[in-house]
């Protein structure tokens, strides 16, 4: 009797949590369809060259479909996945430093988690994920529409002086695309090479288009299945570089970096002994999970991600940066410029290192052990507990003293190939 009672209570609530999903995805569409309307009245003009309106369809359980017209056949498409203080910012100037044939992206996603986690209040993983992959295609075939119904406030006549991190794009700061500056209008995120007022999407969509290669940095795709459609797409030749790094140095980075949202680490640190049930390691346990998984399923190398994955540590970057710069261009089968070699040599061997959360000037090979100075041996123990089989994947070694964690001369680091054809 005791177990007919326990299946009936599993079937009542899996019944409540799909009966959420589908309000939760109904909200989403519903919302999405309401700003698409109060914010203009006819379909985006810029989408290779087409009228067409994107349309985003939901069928109410995982998955997603966007329809366009037309095609994007004969360009190379390069996404780079990583998670916050991986030192994405950095690797991701190695594409942005090629040249005149490269349109990259930083961020473009962000505008997508604030709207749906704090404007809409969907923090739900499934549904996210399914906005993130849509607005990745449209942008991959260099369409701004879908973009524009996250950006906030809304892009005026497909202009706006609020895309997050602009200037952290050279495509969008050229001349084609740079527009008179507009007096009384504030700009945070301003173009650095020159001065230009807001952007015109529309004419980021036309610089897109003329582009043969075209990549986007994020660290907000937290499962690569997730994008298996995307990666299937015909019209896409698409490779995916999944960049990793020591999960303690993570720590000690997004606490000098983060400090408001890390306080709680911070008072374990100076205070006390870390509670390993509590909502914080949890949270740090998931993200080593979700990377492990993601790059697990990536190294497996099943048949839609056949020689389309590749699997980096920071660390190597770091201390062989122009060798794995060229292992990342071989593999994207993009020409290695000598513009892009320049922009490594001057950045990864500066004496100057500037300051900021997304600083791309360092001398790479020092820089890349200085968390071993600044993390409690009692927080990385913490970090090894619950990180273990990511760090064991990708080869980082396990300190069972403070002495040996700030011994540099010890390697927490195993030589490791990934990515064995």
């Amino acid at each position: 009797m005791r177990n007919k009672y326990t299946i009936l209570v599993i079937c009542i609530v899996a019944l409540v949590i799909i009966e959420k999903e589908n309000n939760i995805i109904s909200r989403v569409s519903e919302k999405l369809t309401l700003k698409q309307t109060t914010q203009t009245q006819e379909p985006p003009p810029y989408y290779n060259g087409s009228s067409a309106p994107v349309v985003m369809e939901y069928d109410g359980e995982e998955n997603a479909t966007m329809f366009f017209d037309g095609d994007d056949y004969g360009h190379k498409h390069i996404l780079l996945l990583a998670a916050t203080r991986t030192g994405s910012s950095f690797v991701g100037e190695f594409f942005n430093q090629l040249g005149s044939n490269m349109f990259y992206l930083f961020e473009p996603l962000w505008h997508v988690e604030r709207m749906l986690s704090e404007d809409m209040g969907i923090p739900n993983a499934t549904v996210s994920s399914l906005a993130y992959r849509d607005v990745l295609l449209s942008l991959f075939l260099c369409d701004f529409s879908l973009l524009e119904r996250f950006i906030s406030p809304p892009p005026h006549e497909h202009v706006t002086p609020g895309l997050f991190r602009r200037e952290s794009s050279m495509a969008l700061c050229e001349e084609q695309v740079c527009t008179p500056v507009v007096k009384n209008v504030f700009e945070r995120y301003r173009c650095k090479t020159r001065r230009c007022g807001p952007l015109n999407l529309t004419l980021a969509s036309e610089a897109c288009m003329r582009k043969e290669y075209r990549a986007i940095k994020t660290v907000r795709v937290r499962q690569l299945e997730t994008l298996r459609l995307l990666v299937e797409d015909p019209r896409l030749d698409i490779k995916v570089i999944q960049l990793v790094r020591d999960p303690r140095a993570i720590l000690a980075s997004r606490m000098v970096a983060f400090s408001n949202k890390y306080q709680t680490w911070k008072s374990w640190a100076a205070n006390g002994e870390v509670p390993i049930e509590d909502e914080e390691v949890k949270r740090l346990q998931g993200n080593c999970n979700q990377i492990r998984m993601s790059a697990e399923l990536g190294l497996s190398r099943p048949n839609w991600l056949e020689n389309r994955y590749m699997l980096v540590r920071y660390e190597d970057i770091a201390r062989y940066p122009m060798q794995k710069a060229a292992d990342m261009y071989r593999f994207t089968g993009i020409p290695f410029t000598s513009q892009a070699r320049d922009w490594i040599l001057k950045n990864t061997h500066t004496s100057e290192v500037t300051s900021g959360v997304y600083s791309t000037q360092k001398n790479s090979s020092e820089h890349v052990e200085k968390w071993r100075y600044s993390i409690p041996f009692k927080l990385a123990q913490v970090v090894q507990e619950v990180c273990g089989p990511a760090m064991h994947l990708f080869g980082y070694k396990f300190v069972d003293s403070e002495q040996t964690l700030m011994n540099r001369s010890v390697s927490l680091l195993e030589e490791k190939l990934f990515n064995l054809s």
